[in-house]
């Protein structure tokens, strides 16, 4: 069994019960209330469902099945005909009992006495305990759960909370207040920023800087109660001082610890802080709870001209962890910085960008590869910054991505395209589809499908010619939501690609039930063919996902060729079409437009 733990205060109320023989207490044993009950479970003014408790009153003794109502409320419909006891306002200790199989009186006997033979004191300032004789004790079960209230009485050694005036707070204690944590007794934020401002240790010359939190810290509170997780912040604290590579450490809030350190090489501060993360965990109440943690490090010499912002930079750092299970360790760069600059340079820029113009749309063509006749095209993007410099995609794509605008910007693409498509068709060209990106960001849409009709409709080009890529990682995240909206656009019409196939962590069940038309072979795997024999493992891969492709009926296409053999050898491996430098460049729409 495992216990989570909580302490609060329940007001005054009134419990209206019925007698608890064997036969009622074997039916809430198995989650049946009693009927004088049922009625008002959750109605308004009852403080929970209906539960066990052992009254020890002047008015009653003996254990009853009941409910908890605010007392003295006119807008209470109180229950008629039962009996009831007023309860005075008590500060209870909590305790759910997880993962229980069975519950009977034996086991609530166990649960009991394992609680008051545990240390569950956990608030600096109290040193209340659990009375060994309450006036009551409340059990609560359900889905497989126990909840008991104990009574909670105070020794009456309460260290100071809130003192009446300045002259009851000595220097001690001011001073303790100022640069110590509360809960884990270690040094705080107001500490090592006079640390930082004024190298007040005359043996250190130089250091280096460290921030980490506890990923999923919440899940602990959640979990396993704010007592083990408050627990565990002293764990991490008293762990910290023990480290002879540490100079000083402190809490600064929350879940969030500061480490300042000695210079040394890049690889022994990853080993350092690794061995320390894995030290660390499990939690202590559940050996299979894995502990991961994020910290950003700021090397030395970038510490040294800092001060107080290095925590910026070691923020900074830690912020660009994203990894779920696993502990990161990374690194300040001053990359880091200009890149968070340049994001909310172009993040502020971006609506006047577009109300600009300077969005331009490039197409990459589509090659069929056995007669080499143009098959279609992709639209690509690129940005006319400011009318001044025109950059790549790398160069803002991913910081939109990163900050959730992207989807500004493939709109833009999109009615770029459908300008063209309809342009074409009224010209009287030979009109062939275009594929469109759609982001990640876009997916979440839940009105998409309804958009991006209305969107294309507007323009009278008709869906087959629009070709919707979605990259490999971006399908992966919610299986049932992206399969239905797959389908939906199928159904509407639309093509649909999965685009840089084979960098992702691909199902291959989930692909079998995608409604796709188009596989797309990442430049990756393309650029790994040129001189390769054809029992090597670059080859023998290549070939088994065009075979699978064309088994699941899916159209085949390579992306990146970019010289004749790559294109021979895909040839060879039945890939059927083509796009890379080898046939074009993304060029210009006025100079694809020629080749239709």
């Amino acid at each position: 069994m495992q216990f989570r733990f909580n302490h609060f205060y329940k007001p005054k109320r009134i419990l209206y019960f019925v007698p608890a023989d064997q036969n009622r207490k074997e039916d809430f044993f198995n989650c049946k209330y009693p009927k004088e009950l049922i009625p008002y479970i959750g109605v308004f003014g009852t403080y929970d469902y209906p539960g066990l408790f052992v009254l020890n009153t002047d008015e009653y003794k003996g254990s009853v099945l009941g409910m908890e109502f605010r007392p003295d409320d006119d807008r209470i419909s109180y229950p008629e005909g039962l009996d009831s006891v007023c309860l005075p306002g008590i500060y209870v200790m909590a305790v759910d009992v997880l993962e229980v199989e069975v519950l009977n009186d034996k086991v609530i006997d166990e649960v009991i006495d394992t609680v008051l033979h545990t240390d569950i004191n956990y608030r600096k300032w109290t040193n209340a305990e659990i009375a060994k004789n309450p006036s009551v004790r409340q059990l609560f079960y359900s889905n497989d759960k126990i909840r008991i209230y104990f009574e909670c009485l105070d020794t009456g050694k309460v260290e100071m909370v809130k003192p009446e005036g300045l002259s009851d707070v000595t220097k001690e204690q001011l001073y303790d207040i100022a640069f110590f944590d509360n809960y884990t007794g270690a040094r705080n934020w107001r500490y090592i920023r006079h640390f930082l401002f004024e190298h007040v240790s005359p043996e250190i010359n130089d250091f280096c800087f460290a921030i980490f939190d506890v990923k999923s810290f919440r899940m602990i509170n959640e979990l396993f109660s704010h007592i083990i997780a408050n627990h565990y912040l002293i764990r991490i604290s008293e762990t910290l001082k023990k480290q002879d590579w540490i100079y000083e450490s402190a809490r600064c809030d929350n879940d969030n610890f500061v480490v300042i350190f000695k210079d040394m090489e890049e690889d022994e501060i990853r080993r350092k802080f690794t061995e320390l993360f894995e030290s660390l965990s499990p939690l202590d109440q559940d050996s299979k709870y894995q502990i991961f943690f994020r910290c950003g490090v700021v090397p030395m010499r970038a510490t040294m001209l800092m001060d107080e912002r290095v925590a910026d930079a070691a923020k900074l750092a830690k912020s660009l962890g994203n990894k779920i299970n696993k502990n990161e360790i990374l690194f300040y760069t001053e990359k880091m910085y200009d890149d968070l600059f340049w994001a909310d340079q172009i993040r502020a820029y971006l609506d006047t960008a577009i109300a600009n113009d300077e969005f331009l749309v490039y197409m990459q063509p589509k090659y069929d590869v056995a007669n080499e006749n143009l098959k279609g095209a992709e639209a690509l993007v690129r940005w006319n910054f400011k009318g001044v410099q025109f950059l790549p995609p790398s160069r803002f794509i991913p910081f939109f991505e990163r900050i959730g605008l992207i989807g500004k910007v493939d709109d833009v693409v999109l009615h770029k395209v459908c300008e063209c498509l309809c342009r074409w068709k009224k010209e009287g060209r030979n009109v062939k589809p275009v594929s469109v990106n759609l982001s990640r960001k876009q997916l979440e849409n839940p009105n998409l499908l309804e958009y991006l009709c209305r969107v294309v409709d507007s323009y009278g080009v008709e869906h087959s010619l629009v070709d919707f890529e979605l990259t490999e990682s971006a399908t992966y995240e919610d299986k049932d939501y992206m399969l239905a909206l797959l389908n939906k656009l199928k159904k509407a019409g639309f093509s649909i690609s999965i685009d840089d196939f084979g960098t992702g962590y691909s199902s291959l069940s989930l692909l079998a039930d995608m409604p796709i038309d188009t596989l797309k072979i990442d430049k990756s795997f393309v650029d790994r063919l040129e001189s390769k024999p054809e029992d090597s493992k670059d080859v023998t891969l290549v070939r088994h996902i065009i075979m699978m492709a064309k088994d699941l009926r899916f159209h085949c296409l390579a992306e990146g060729a970019e010289s004749k053999s790559q294109v021979e050898r895909l040839r060879s491996l039945g890939c059927e079409t083509i796009q890379g430098y080898y046939y074009s460049k993304p060029v210009p729409v006025c100079e694809y437009e020629k080749l239709l």
